[in-house]
């Protein structure tokens, strides 16, 4: 059964781990608040030892078919656009290893012309020398599309549902394919089928009421344990943040909020991988360390070429889906425009510096799969 039956019924029929999961996110008191951060610690420690995974993210483009109102890409968003070459992604990938990642997420606007399998391919093999965990995050695809991908080197596969809800999720997709919710929910099925070991979903918080997010991404988190259960599971609870055409989120999610839904999944789930990017501020991010997250970003762009100002000499603008020249801006930075502004601006070696201090071992690589035919 697809989880697509699920979340459609989930206000009718909800599974008794789901309705322990909606209890522990209702409102609670500072003592009770404090309790659960406890308990999320023990568990956080006893499943994950005293480590962070860090991870970097490198954009490969910032095309996109689709228009969705809240993200920078939007189609129809008057940005500075590129695609790097492969060599150029290479470069990108060069200055990160330099850096200590090991653990990358290639990450691209949704549009097949530019971002094909066989460039996703051709990318990932380019990269499977210096980095042992390659993750993608790009527009959904066919499992006979992402087989490729798997077969070039990459191990993980993020998507982000956005919103759960049809309806808002209806309003803010006006255009592209991104607009077939069903197909966008059983993507990560499409990749564990395909082989990717690892899955990684999310909810874009700010678009609908936060604990309706939760609900359905813990029912999404159960599903999959069961579905794919061979695989490593992970959550990401990005929230919103300002970015190419002003979007404003209609809702918000406090920072004693988004402590309290990291409680909850951990709680709840104590073998999930929990994720928290450069999205929030450094002060947040160090609070949360040692709260419930197991994996970081540092030092991140969300530009295309933002490492290494690579591909400058092809950018250009898209006009009704055609391709324009840029007429750049008094002081315009040359350099293609990022899905959205960064919060946490620390180097990946002050983040490192950050963890050793709470107690935790930065953990630049995850696996080597040398290992993996013994």
């Amino acid at each position: 059964m697809s989880f697509v039956e699920t979340l459609d019924n989930l206000l009718l029929k909800k599974s008794p781990l789901v309705r322990r999961f909606e209890e522990l996110i209702t409102p609670k008191s500072d003592l009770d608040l404090e309790s659960m951060a406890q308990a999320s610690r023990a568990l956080t420690l006893q499943y994950f030892g005293r480590t962070m995974r860090l991870f970097a993210p490198l954009y490969l483009s910032n095309e996109c078919i689709n228009n969705c109102q809240y993200c920078g890409f939007s189609r129809d968003n008057p940005i500075l656009r590129v695609t790097l070459g492969v060599d150029e992604v290479a470069a990108e990938a060069r200055h990160l290893a330099r850096s200590g990642f090991r653990q990358i997420l290639l990450v691209a606007g949704e549009h097949p012309k530019f971002v094909s399998r066989d460039y996703l391919s051709d990318c990932v093999r380019a990269l499977t020398a210096d980095f042992s965990s390659i993750a993608i995050e790009v527009g959904p695809m066919e499992t006979k599309d992402y087989i490729p991908v798997v077969d070039a080197g990459a191990e993980g596969l993020v998507v982000y549902q956005e919103t759960y809800n049809r309806g808002v999720y209806a309003e803010l997709h006006t255009a592209g394919p991104k607009r077939d919710f069903n197909f966008r929910l059983d993507c990560p099925d499409r990749g564990y089928e395909a082989g990717f070991r690892h899955i990684g979903i999310g909810a874009l918080l700010g678009l609908w009421r936060w604990q309706d997010e939760a609900v359905a991404l813990a029912a999404h988190l159960e599903y999959l344990f069961k579905r794919c259960w061979q695989a490593q599971i992970s959550v990401s609870l990005p929230r919103l943040r300002p970015a190419a055409g002003g979007f404003r989120p209609p809702f918000t999610v406090s920072d004693r909020e988004l402590a309290h839904l990291v409680c909850a999944l951990r709680i709840t789930f104590p073998q999930v991988g929990i994720v928290l990017s450069t999205r929030e501020n450094a002060s947040l991010r160090d609070a949360l360390v040692s709260l419930g997250v197991t994996m970081m970003s540092a030092g991140s762009h969300t530009e295309p070429g933002g490492y290494t100002r690579q591909g400058g000499e092809h950018l250009h603008r898209t006009v009704r889906g055609r391709i324009v020249a840029p007429d750049f801006q008094d002081g315009e930075d040359r350099l293609a425009t990022g899905q959205f502004e960064i919060s946490d601006e620390r180097s990946p070696a002050e983040i490192a510096n950050v963890l050793r201090r709470h107690g935790l071992e930065p953990v630049w690589k995850d696996w080597d799969q040398a290992l993996s035919g013994v």
